[in-house]
């Protein structure tokens, strides 16, 4: 197994904070630009900015990301720590994780082939291109009853 950080992605930071993204696990669900528009900006260059607001409200935003396609690293501050464990079934979507995770994986969505995680969307419609990830492929088309949430902790 390879270290977690490993698969964090592209780094982003200031003095206070580190955000990482990796745009194989985004689908935009968009919390983040939602919740800091002026530090998550898709239409900026670059688009996370993490010297634009403080790192504590920084990393609250970054632990709503579902699908753990963005991660943070406080220079003086706590480890992003799981939540309690639960799943949540999206209608026509994904499964998202929340807690202690370890997923296994194939080499190709992750060097090593395990990821350790605290959040991550698993892909429900068979189709994404990184699975067990979703990609966003549901999108076109796929349907199935959700709304509930499973095995909460």
């Amino acid at each position: 197994m390879t270290d977690p950080k490993s698969h964090w992605g592209k780094a982003y930071a200031d003095e206070n904070i580190t955000v990482y993204y990796d745009a194989r696990r985004c689908i935009h669900f968009a919390a983040c630009v939602r919740g800091l528009p002026q530090v998550f900006n898709p239409g900026a260059k670059p688009w996370i900015k993490a010297d634009a607001a403080p790192a504590e409200q920084i990393a609250g935003v970054v632990r709503r990301c579902p699908t753990g396609a963005l991660h943070y690293e406080l220079k003086n501050g706590p480890a992003e720590s799981p939540e309690p464990t639960s799943v949540e079934v999206r209608e026509n979507g994904p499964l998202f994780l929340r807690g202690d995770l370890t997923i296994a994986a194939p080499d190709s969505a992750t060097p090593g082939g395990e990821v350790k995680d605290t959040r991550a969307a698993l892909c429900r419609c068979g189709g994404s291109s990184n699975k067990p990830f979703c990609d966003g492929t549901h999108r076109n088309g796929f349907q199935a009853e959700g709304g509930q949430k499973l095995n909460t902790a």
